[in-house]
């Protein structure tokens, strides 16, 4: 993947390249891709996890209690999302309104304004409830105006488009922005909100000068490509100053299609644009909300597309020169790329194209990287829309001579075009050793490229391509079909591994979950042998939508040469399939030392918080180590493949003592340091998918050097309650309904009021922090509206010994019969403790009234066990 490193610039022959000039500045690192539409539905739904660390910067959503989609109501994500480090929620007040066009009553023009304009005074009133989180609201009084309140057809005002005739926009956009400024004096607003740039628009700033009610925040949509951001983007500002109106923050609100949505190969491309502009933008919503617009897995895990913007978000200082192969061209390798001259340290996430090209770092400047660079290169490859994915994959970690003409050039080889890179330049040249890269042999194998007997084949495809957005993206552009209920397929795999040993094997499937066979019994089921041997089950992705990918993990054993890797729909030791899957690829890599090392997190990149890293530590691994001063504080965001025990190795050298906190919770364990170098180990619990490890210093300076992270077991004993052997009261009782349930049976009718509860006695052999692992299934779901699926994220509020209840929220599942983990921390007494699940209707932000489309579910997920386990060690 990375070919030996070199000093000077590459060969003029050679491969394209992607050139990063050091020495020219671009402004400030804004960070604004990281925006959302509709991406949290609320507090847990995604975790605050998955929302820190994606460094998410604005939110769109609809307006509190609105009636468009369920959940995502603007005051509920606004102290999640707020205290998370997210800067602005745009208030979709248009939103308060069924359907789209928006439903607003009347029997004319003026009738519809005078209602809406009804609504708009109680949102506003309602935001200002909020204390200091108002100052984070932004109002956006009209969406896509052109195309509904103020288009053509049935629930338009009247009947006449405003890219025609204005005038009736105009006024309605001056009485809305003096009613909210009336108000709210305060108060940003944010228009015209319309589908694209139009030219017309121009108009509006003029109307909006001349009368005094210039936005606070211009909006736009960007349905288009990465190169129509930068041209847009330079057409408005030309139309301010000819307008003659101060330069206004730009939100971009929607970007991107579900051909690019969890593809970082793709969206880094749309990224490389938003930065060069400085500019807000929130990534589109076509599918479901509280995924972070296919960022996010279940509650708490991210795919490919999550650690992209996660390695963006720790971008720092100045933006710097990138220049491309094919400048500002969609489906080419684009790149975006910082210089922070206090860390000295530049970052650069680039990609968009399979094969070779040569990543050059022009004009390093000695005095801040010395004669030879550290580079470490990364891969953050594509796992599907809902697919989890570890921690991007460590390619190379090296020293570089830096050339003469002080230029490094790195070259690339076999790049994927579906999944984005990124290189970290640091000082070199200290002594720190290199660490070997996390991952060695690995292939994928596409299946329409793989052989297929017995009936009900299909070849499907192309699925999205360039000409095709609206399609999802696919590994070779095609699928297989025809592995479902009464079939006798068998997809067959030929590969060819180098030697001898344990190798990953991950099948990238999807089964629709509304699809009728798939209704039956839930997750699809196939077989897979190795040359006809050892025979396994497995279950295959469930997706809100065909062509929705995740993948199903397995281990197989093979010797070197070549094997046979079959799925089928029939197996004679282990039954048959139910359901109805189609198979994209399946990957293979060998699980050597490589991937069963410890996963390294060097201090040094982390997300520090008063202090830079230092690069004079000849004893530190990789470029250098942190000092951490009193307050002082080290982020690291660590991935744990499942819910469970985890030995955590904290490499420092001495110098002072510190403190450690797990997802916001400082740890009841000893201070890490005593004055001398040493690997201190915690035991601790990690949830899956994203953990948020901080340490900070507490006494002089602790210089910390990495953490090493590794799955363990036997010290935090999980103890395992069945549902089932819980009591249920009320309605609430066993079923046999759901044979994906550990033993068989579940809990469900929990909720629908409170006398509907389960409740289970556990054992804590000591007082403190819990984890409580509940498997549960949840697969409640409105009907469509429109293109968005609108599952609906349960709740249940959880108490112990009676005590004040903990509400979690509960994601889909996307069937009752698939079981998903959740991990609640909760504090236990020593001996027995009663557990209680409860859930009812929540009412809307008044408290006394009620949804109308039964968008807040009055019941609690089916629950099937919980596993308490201590969150550290003693």
């Amino acid at each position: 993947m990375l070919a030996v490193p070199s000093a000077g610039p590459a060969q003029a022959a050679g491969p394209e390249q992607l050139v990063i000039d050091l020495a020219t500045d671009t402004g400030a690192f804004h960070g604004g891709a990281s925006g959302s539409l509709y991406g949290i539905y609320g507090d847990g739904a995604p975790s605050r996890n998955l929302i820190e660390g994606m460094n998410l910067r604005t939110v769109s959503t609809k307006a509190q209690d609105g009636p468009q989609h369920p959940g995502a109501d603007a005051l509920e994500i606004l102290p999640p999302f707020v205290d998370s480090g997210g800067k602005d929620v745009y208030i979709y007040m248009t939103d308060i309104y069924r359907g789209f066009p928006y439903q607003w009553p009347g029997a004319n023009g003026p009738e519809r304004l005078a209602d809406f304009k009804e609504k708009i005074k109680k949102q506003v009133a309602q935001v200002r409830t909020t204390g200091d989180y108002q100052d984070h609201v932004v109002y956006v009084p009209f969406n896509e105006p052109e195309g509904n309140m103020f288009g053509s057809g049935a629930w338009s005002y009247n009947n006449v488009s405003w890219l025609n005739d204005p005038q009736y926009f105009f006024e309605a956009w001056k009485e809305t922005y003096r009613l909210i400024k009336s108000l709210d004096p305060d108060a940003r607003i944010a228009g015209p909100n319309t589908s694209l740039l139009f030219d017309q628009v121009k108009g509006f700033l003029q109307y909006a000068k001349a009368n005094d009610v210039v936005p606070d925040v211009m909006t736009w949509h960007e349905l288009s490509s990465p190169a129509a951001v930068r041209t847009s983007v330079a057409k408005y500002r030309r139309w301010e100053k000819e307008v003659g109106i101060d330069p206004l923050p730009i939100n971009v609100n929607e970007y991107g299609h579900n051909y690019h949505l969890s593809v970082p190969g793709q969206v880094v491309q749309w990224v490389s644009a938003i930065e060069e502009s400085k500019i807000d933008a929130d990534l589109a919503y076509w599918n479901i909300d509280g995924n972070l617009n296919d960022s996010a897995v279940d509650a708490n895990k991210g795919n490919g597309q999550w650690w992209l913007f996660n390695a963006y978000g720790q971008m720092s200082g100045h933006t710097v020169q990138v220049t491309a192969p094919h400048p500002n061209q969609q489906y080419t390798l684009q790149g975006v790329a910082t210089l922070d001259a206090d860390k000295k340290q530049s970052r650069a996430i680039f990609g968009g194209k399979s094969g070779d090209a040569d990543i050059v770092f022009d004009n390093i400047d000695p005095k801040l990287f010395g004669k030879t660079v550290h580079a470490t290169v990364q891969e953050i490859p594509w796992t599907g829309q809902v697919g989890d994915s570890a921690q991007p994959q460590r390619l190379a970690d090296q020293e570089v001579t830096v050339g003469a003409d002080g230029t490094v050039t790195l070259p690339m080889t076999g790049m994927n075009e579906m999944s984005a890179y990124q290189v970290i330049l640091s000082p070199g040249g200290n002594g720190g050793e290199p660490a070997e890269p996390s991952v060695s042999w690995r292939k994928s194998y596409e299946a329409e490229n793989a052989t297929y007997t017995g009936g009900g084949y299909s070849k499907n495809g192309p699925e999205g391509t360039p000409s095709n957005v609206g399609k999802f993206a696919t590994s070779g552009n095609y699928n297989v079909g025809g592995l479902r209920t009464g079939s006798d397929g068998v997809l067959a795999f030929d590969v060819d591994v180098p030697q001898d040993g344990t190798y990953d094997l991950s099948v990238f499937a999807n089964s629709y979950n509304l699809d009728g066979r798939v209704k039956e019994q839930g997750p699809t089921n196939v077989f897979l042998r190795v040359d006809g041997k050892d025979p396994q089950e497995l279950r295959l992705t469930l997706g809100y939508k065909w062509v929705v990918w995740g993948h199903t993990d397995t281990t197989v054993k093979l010797t070197a040469g070549k094997h046979r890797i079959t799925l089928s729909a029939k197996d004679a030791d282990l039954g048959v399939t139910k359901g109805d899957a189609i198979i994209d690829k399946i990957d293979l890599a060998l699980r050597d030392e490589h991937v069963i090392q410890p996963a390294i997190y060097e201090a040094e990149y982390a997300t520090l918080t008063g202090t830079r890293p230092g690069y004079s530590y000849p004893e530190a691994s990789g470029p250098g180590a942190v000092p951490l001063p009193t307050d002082a504080s080290a982020t690291f965001w660590v991935h744990s493949p499942t819910d469970g025990e985890a030995t955590v190795s904290l490499d420092h050298l001495g110098g002072g003592r510190a403190s450690l906190s797990l997802n916001g919770e400082e740890l009841d364990v000893p201070r890490i340091g005593n004055g001398k170098p040493r690997t201190e180990t915690v035991r601790m619990f990690l949830s899956a998918g994203i953990n948020k490890i901080t340490v900070t210093g507490t006494s002089r300076d602790l210089v910390l050097d990495r953490l090493r992270v590794s799955p363990s077991q036997g010290t935090l004993v999980p103890t395992v309650y069945q549902a089932e052997d819980g009591s249920a009261s009320g309605a609430a009782k066993a079923t046999e309904a759901y044979t994906f349930a550990a033993g068989g049976k579940s809990v469900t009718d929990i909720g629908n009021g409170t006398a509907n509860a389960l409740t289970i006695d556990v054992v804590a052999a000591r007082s403190g922090r819990h984890a409580v692992t509940i498997r549960y299934s949840n697969a409640e779901q409105l009907p469509a509206t429109h293109y968005n699926p609108d599952p609906i994220a349960r709740h249940a509020d959880i108490s112990v010994n009676n005590g004040p209840a903990h509400r979690a929220l509960f994601p889909t599942t996307f069937h009752f019969n698939s079981f998903r983990d959740l991990t609640v921390p909760l504090t236990l007494k020593k001996g027995t403790n009663r557990i209680t699940f409860t859930a009812e209707e929540l009412p809307d932000f008044d408290g006394d009234t009620y949804n109308q489309l039964d968008q807040r579910s009055p019941y609690a997920p089916v629950i099937d066990q919980i596993a308490v386990t201590p969150l550290t060690e003693k």
